[in-house]
């Protein structure tokens, strides 16, 4: 069992900055990637940014070299920096991770409850 808590949103100008973080707690036995998916009002969901394990990281084409994804591997933790914020980046923002749990060799999706980032003009 794994639980996702985010916390960071709310509201920011254009062309500020936010960090969102994401704690994940449970029976963690590894985990295989953490994900920052965001969705707009009425729109699809849309994947931000990713946290392959081993290091590697993955950014939608419209927050590259504007986001940043990072780990803290000791807290289980996951961290979005927003920086130069647009009106368009106002979304809903989810934590997603994917999960081996201990003593099994399964690895289970888990979703955080969305935190709300509002860039204002």
């Amino acid at each position: 069992q794994v639980q996702l808590v985010e916390s960071g949103g709310g509201l920011v100008q254009a062309g500020g900055s936010l960090r969102l973080s994401c704690a994940a707690s449970g029976s963690i036995f590894s985990i295989n990637v953490m994900r920052w998916y965001r969705r707009a009002p009425g729109q699809q969901r849309e994947l931000v940014a990713a946290f392959i394990s081993g290091g590697s990281t993955n950014y939608a084409d419209s927050v590259k070299g504007r986001f940043t994804i990072s780990r803290e591997n000791a807290k289980n933790m996951v961290h979005l920096h927003m920086n130069s914020l647009k009106p368009e980046d106002t979304a809903v923002y989810y934590c997603n991770g994917n999960f081996e749990i201990t003593g099994s060799h399964r690895y289970l999706d888990v979703w955080g409850q969305g935190t709300l980032v509002t860039v204002s003009s």
